[in-house]
């Protein structure tokens, strides 16, 4: 038996944003790779014990625990500090696909990163409809965490360590 639900709708979503971070783009790649990972935390603070594999063909997940969790994609592309693209699933539990690229770039004495966010699949409008605000969220950790990185490293007289 064939079933077919005319109100679900294949829907495309394009999201592109740039923020400009004070700090070199090693600093800020390693800064994406934690909030990518281990130090993610929702916009009320809480952990999504999310985990990425640094290269190609790793896996970027959510871990609960005793076996259970989410995968969310496997890294594309990755090209320390300039580049890193993911496709997957995301955090969607229907039909859809996902390709993620943050792109870095030295721009002055900081670096520019650019997020482009694709997708297609049967989207609902409330989960394509938070995606920005989302994307905006993570972008803001990212650079405050990159940021007070390389204050430390000013202060102490070292080097920014990724």
């Amino acid at each position: 038996m064939v079933s077919v639900n005319m109100e679900e709708e294949i829907q495309t979503l394009c999201i592109r944003k740039e923020i400009l971070i004070a700090a070199p783009p090693d600093v800020c790649f390693q800064s994406l790779l934690d909030e990518l990972g281990p130090e993610g935390l929702t916009p009320d603070g809480k952990s999504l014990h999310m985990k990425i594999e640094p290269w190609p063909g790793g896996r970027w997940y959510r871990d609960l625990g005793n076996g259970s969790g989410h995968l969310w994609g496997h890294v594309q592309v990755i090209k320390p500090p300039a580049l890193l693209e993911i496709n997957g699933p995301m955090p969607m539990s229907y039909p859809a696909v996902n390709h993620i690229q943050y792109r870095l770039k030295a721009e002055g004495t900081g670096t520019r990163l650019t997020l482009l966010h694709r997708a297609i699949g049967l989207i609902p409008p409330e989960h394509r409809d938070g995606m920005p605000e989302g994307w905006e969220h993570e972008l803001q950790r990212i650079r405050d965490r990159a940021q007070t990185r390389r204050g430390e490293s000013r202060s102490s007289g070292k080097e920014a360590r990724p």
